[in-house]
């Protein structure tokens, strides 16, 4: 390729560096897909606002940033750099990423026999044939940009497989942590997460980089729930206030699995977090929750799809948003119900407080149901802070300043009480309470 890396075509040249360093396996059946996924993407390119599921999200800015692989500038691996991000508690499995790529010196797996918790490139060696029976199987790259864009450079990130009847305890804890220096990086990390039946694990994934770091981070994760599994899913998202992150989360559900999948959104100048969460068996359970912030000339865009495929399914959407500034966020969720999906029921809802006059948010609850006997509702809100609460709050002895961050705090206090495991309840929290000064975002 003789383009320079800092014209439009930049996808271009980072894939034919790919291949490059394939090492034999530009013949596999794996890369047979990243070609596909690659013609796909060079066809569609990126996403305009003249796309109905784009229209309030400009993306076009990437066209001409002229990314490099993160493979190109390496940095220094040192625990200090990752430290602050770990989990507290020692029984807890770890998978450590620096711009992308897996580091096995800084990561820490336990796990009972069958249990597979490792770097995805490092499966795709030893266990070719298990990894690559689900990967990309739910995750659609055909018309759907930035999976496409992920799926033809898929070589890292975390791969954790279950089997029928083994509960996991205690949280496996995916990092990736993006430093730039200086350079302007993006990285593509794919997760693949395997339940078998009557089966259950945690999983938190966090993303973080350097505050004046500009990249971008384009995550896919695909989560399968056997027969009866149980799933809960965390992601938190506090990459550089320079950074773009893109993400894509793909579910398939199995008869009577529950899955649970909480979404906290903090960092980032452009972010968008897409869901798609198919109940696939009788008798699912489907719960989303999600909160964001932002505050400053920062985006926030969340746009989910729960599909019912199968009659007796239950899902639940609470998204809340607390934005300030010239801070701008997008909420779209569909509920889609198929003709087969009697006795669906399904509930959203998506609540946004401003704490500025120039902040916006554009919400668009969605119902498609083509089934009769089901109970489906949705809702959207847009509101200021409740004066009458923070005068009874004043009323009580509390300055106007604390009296808003108080009201603040309980706004977002309905999101973060569906956290089950303690230390990710108490980790979250505080970095809510973090972001709250005088009663406004700090940025």
């Amino acid at each position: 390729m003789n383009q320079p890396i800092t014209d439009k075509f930049w996808y271009e040249v980072n894939f034919a560096d790919l291949e490059k360093r394939l090492n034999g396996q530009s013949h596999s059946p794996l890369h047979k897909i990243r070609r596909e996924a690659m013609q796909h993407f060079t066809r569609m390119g990126f996403p305009s606002i003249r796309k109905e599921e784009w229209r309030f999200t400009d993306v076009s800015s990437l066209n001409n940033t002229g990314f490099k692989p993160a493979t190109v500038a390496p940095v220094k691996v040192t625990e200090p750099l990752f430290k602050p991000f770990f989990l507290n508690d020692p029984q807890h499995s770890r998978l450590v990423f620096l711009n992308g790529q897996y580091i096995p010196e800084l990561s820490a797996t336990r796990s009972p026999s069958g249990v597979y918790i490792s770097g995805l490139a490092d499966a795709l060696q030893k266990m070719p044939e298990l990894v690559q029976r689900y990967i990309t199987r739910y995750a659609n790259y055909i018309d759907r940009e930035f999976t496409a864009l992920n799926t033809a450079f898929l070589h890292d990130g975390a791969f954790i497989y279950v089997p029928d009847n083994v509960i996991l305890k205690e949280p496996i804890h995916l990092l990736y942590l993006t430093s730039a220096a200086g350079n302007t990086l993006v990285s593509h990390p794919r997760n693949l997460v395997v339940t078998g039946a009557n089966s259950a694990v945690t999983v938190l994934e966090s993303y973080a980089g350097a505050d004046a770091d500009k990249y971008l981070t384009n995550p896919v994760t695909e989560v399968i729930a056997g027969e009866n599994a149980v799933v809960e899913h965390y992601k938190i998202q506090q990459e550089s206030l320079q950074a773009y992150h893109i993400a894509a989360l793909f579910v398939h559900q199995q008869r009577s699995s529950t899955v649970n999948l909480h979404s906290y959104s903090f960092g980032g100048a452009i972010v968008r977090n897409d869901v798609i969460n198919v109940l696939a068996g009788e008798g699912c359970g489907s719960n989303l929750n999600g909160l964001y912030l932002a505050g400053g000339s920062r985006l926030v865009d969340n746009h989910t799809l729960i599909d019912h495929a199968r009659p007796h399914c239950s899902s639940r959407q609470v998204y809340h948003g607390i934005l300030d500034g010239n801070a701008r966020a997008v909420f779209s969720g569909k509920i889609h119900v198929r003709p087969e999906a009697q006795k669906t029921d399904a509930i959203q809802s998506n609540k946004n407080l401003l704490l500025s006059d120039s902040a916006m948010v554009d919400t668009k609850p969605q119902l498609e149901i083509f089934a009769d006997d089901v109970r489906c509702t949705h809702g959207g809100t847009v509101g200021q802070i409740d004066e009458n609460g923070v005068f009874y709050l004043r009323s009580r002895g509390i300055n106007e300043k604390l009296a808003k961050e108080m009201m603040i705090h309980a706004f977002a206090g309905e999101i973060l009480r569906t956290i089950r495991n303690e230390e990710i309840h108490n980790r979250i929290d505080s970095m809510v309470l973090a972001r709250l000064e005088n009663g406004h975002i700090k940025y």
